[in-house]
């Protein structure tokens, strides 16, 4: 009879790998105790080990939804919509429920609606009925009010989209998109001032240059030409007119937490670090963490302050909450 010290135990060790269930369970733990990052973490881990099934994909938009990640929940959903049609249709009531967050209240009616009409005794039933109740508050006012309801939503869906390109450097869809965002809404400002920012950094400096300083020269108190210009000069190595408008930024203290972030982002991303790194240190990080800008640039200024440690843990909060970020090599690195 053969001892231990016989049996070759290399070849007797069977390898533990673990099955989507096990990332599942341990994510729905996280989740349960608010720990929405380490659950995040481990529902990847499940959608990773089973591509297909569905249910590990759901729970992952509800965390998404927790965190305020409403346009990356519903990206979720529809694609398990999509792939698994009517097997899934609570599906259609958290794509409402997320619609209604981000303000599209037309799309979240459509999709509540859908959700009542195929499954009326479902889960979500009562959830579902009380979403709508709120949704047809105001139904029967002035069709002059109707309009403006619908195009209020139009112009959000263009800002998310543009906003989603933007973030992602795809500068060719979003000059198309902004393109018919200033034909359609000539009066939302930001626009033109996106466009611009694209127009750059797709090659067309001169024609950015000259349209910011056109609109300056319009409006000489408008951040978005300051921070742009800023930017622009900066990056074509023109020192002059560059701290002609970073001077003029630096002085600058807005209220709105999205103009802080624009004047931080400026403020890395040309060197100034010191002054950009009490700018992120005023932002309510709750707010911004939709915007990938935020961490991308936060974590440059503390590294290049020689706070390794904290520019480490910036960028990987920044990776859980945005897939982009994954694909980049950290700012500092490729110094």
């Amino acid at each position: 009879m053969p001892t231990t010290q016989d049996i070759n135990t290399e070849d007797k060790v069977i390898p533990f790998i673990p099955e989507g269930d096990f990332y599942f369970t341990k994510g729905v733990e996280a989740f349960h105790k608010r720990k929405f990052d380490i659950a995040l973490k481990w529902l990847k881990k499940a959608v990773e080990a089973s591509p297909d099934e569905a249910v590990y994909q759901c729970q992952m938009s509800i965390i998404y939804t927790e965190i305020g990640a409403f346009h990356a929940a519903n990206q979720i959903l529809t694609k398990v919509l999509s792939a698994n049609g009517e097997s899934y249709i609570d599906c259609y009531y958290l794509i409402a429920n997320n619609y209604a967050h981000l303000g599209l209240l037309q799309d979240a009616k459509k999709y509540v609606e859908t959700y009542l009409e195929k499954d009326p005794d479902g889960d979500f039933r009562e959830d579902a009925e009380n979403l709508l109740a709120v949704l047809n508050i105001g139904e029967e006012e002035d069709d002059d009010d109707d309009w403006l309801f619908e195009e209020e939503d139009e112009l959000l869906i263009y800002q998310e989209t543009a906003f989603y390109h933007l973030e992602r450097q795809e500068w060719e869809q979003a000059i198309l998109l902004l393109e018919e965002m200033m034909t359609l809404f000539p009066d939302h400002i930001s626009a033109k001032h996106e466009y611009s920012y694209a127009l750059f950094f797709s090659g067309e400096r001169e024609e950015a240059i000259r349209l910011e300083t056109k609109w300056l020269e319009e409006n000489p108190q408008s951040l978005f030409c300051q921070t742009n210009l800023a930017i622009f000069y900066y990056e074509n190595n023109d020192t002059d007119h560059f701290h002609q408008h970073i001077e003029s930024i630096k002085n600058v203290f807005p209220i709105h937490e999205q103009q802080k972030l624009r004047i931080a982002t400026t403020l890395a991303r040309t060197g100034f670090y010191e002054e950009a790194n009490q700018r992120f240190l005023s932002l309510n990080k709750s707010l911004l963490k939709g915007h990938a800008s935020y961490f991308l640039y936060y974590s440059e200024t503390a590294f290049k302050l020689g706070d390794l440690a904290k520019a480490n843990a910036i960028w990987e909060e920044g990776c859980r909450h945005h897939s982009i970020l994954k694909s980049k090599v950290k700012r500092w690195v490729r110094e």
